[in-house]
């Protein structure tokens, strides 16, 4: 993906489409720029094949619409994560293309990238409540260029939902499953697929769940082969890994 970033930058400066001056600007600041209060990646699109994304709770309104401005400057898209209402709103406010996706708390400025993916991603929430943690996931992984395909709320307490999708679980390339509660439905999913399953715990449950413990415990220990498990309500992260595997 880095190579890929580079020559699209040398080959619009051989057809004349980027002037050197700009393509310099471009490049200026790498590996990092310093904006006082922080360092941004910019060396992150060459490495990763996708821009710094911003995690932001934790950060003042000021500061994430002045990153999410030097991202888009330069890469022409950005994502933020985590992104409360007040955020999204001043997002929205400074940036006419900004998308707020309210489900998954994510806005994206400039749009996805262009798909390089072989096939599609399926995000399977085990209930209604698992969905802000599954959309983050279909949000990351559509920004970042895979097709996405959901099917929410068809956890093992009423299987026969899960059963009558078959059709979508067997056509996907990839799959992320999110649950809460016990964590059961990525061992099922997965006991029927032949394609890699990324399993999210989410902190949805009562007390003995321990805010998501229990179902990342059931996820880890998965009987059924082909999954991989990331941290506790981590959409992004699994988002981001099922498009990996999609390319």
């Amino acid at each position: 993906m880095a190579s890929h970033w580079l020559r699209d930058l040398l080959m619009e400066v051989e057809q004349g489409e980027l002037g050197v001056d700009e393509a310099l600007e471009r490049l200026r600041g790498f590996p990092y720029e310093d904006l006082g209060f922080a360092r941004l990646d910019s060396h992150r699109t060459l490495r990763k094949g996708f821009p710094e994304v911003i995690f932001c709770p934790g950060k003042t309104t000021d500061q994430i619409l002045g990153i999410v401005e030097r991202i888009r400057a330069r890469e022409g898209r950005v994502m933020a994560a985590r992104a409360g209402a007040d955020v999204a709103q001043a997002l929205e406010e400074a940036f006419p293309d900004a998308v707020h996706h309210a489900a998954a708390r994510m806005v994206v400025v400039g749009g996805p990238a262009p798909s390089r993916a072989r096939g599609s991603v399926l995000v399977v929430s085990a209930g209604t409540a698992d969905i802000p943690v599954a959309d983050e996931a279909a949000v990351t992984a559509e920004t970042l260029g895979s097709d996405v395909d959901r099917l929410y709320d068809v956890g093992v307490a009423g299987i026969h939902r899960l059963f009558g999708s078959r059709e979508q679980l067997f056509a996907a390339n990839v799959l992320v499953v999110a649950a809460g509660m016990e964590g059961a439905l990525a061992s099922v999913v997965a006991g029927l697929v032949d394609r890699p399953v990324v399993a999210v715990p989410t902190s949805v449950g009562y007390g003995a769940s321990f805010g998501g413990l229990s179902a990342l415990l059931t996820m880890l220990n998965s009987c059924a082969p082909g999954v991989s498990v990331v941290n506790i309500d981590n959409g992004f992260g699994a988002g981001y890994v099922a498009h990996l595997i999609n390319q």
